[in-house]
């Protein structure tokens, strides 16, 4: 998965590829089963993800119908001051040009906090 501002999407278990550019884990927690090392981790952005509540909240109900509520939600949290910081080295990555692969342990990307922040982050650099 990418896009045309260098950001790419990875599951962290793949083996890290030699166009990753900058690897950065964009999850809460540190994923099972998977050494720092085998992870090839240049950084870890644990505070652009969803807060702890807003993660319980969603995980909660595995029927999916929380999505756009969860969307919405993580999209206001993007915006509070407890995310700026990491969103704007993510952004300060981005702008500094070469890749940036968000890696994320989730089995279903689609469906996770990923795309919101991604779009979050092109949004932010379209309007530079």
């Amino acid at each position: 998965m990418g896009s045309g501002s260098g950001i790419r999407v990875r599951r962290v278990y793949d083996p890290p590829e030699d166009d990753d550019g900058t690897r950065v884990l964009v999850d809460r927690l540190w994923p099972r089963g998977i050494s720092k090392e085998h992870a090839a981790v240049d950084l870890w952005a644990k505070d652009a993800t969803p807060s702890k509540e807003l993660r319980t909240w969603y995980h909660e109900d595995r029927s999916g119908s929380r999505h756009d509520v969860f969307v919405e939600r993580y999209r206001t949290e993007l915006g509070d001051s407890a995310h700026t910081e990491a969103v704007e080295g993510l952004l300060a990555l981005l702008r500094r040009g070469g890749p940036v692969t968000l890696l994320t342990a989730v089995k279903d990307v689609p469906a996770s906090h990923v795309p919101v922040l991604v779009d979050h982050l092109e949004h932010a650099l379209d309007h530079r």
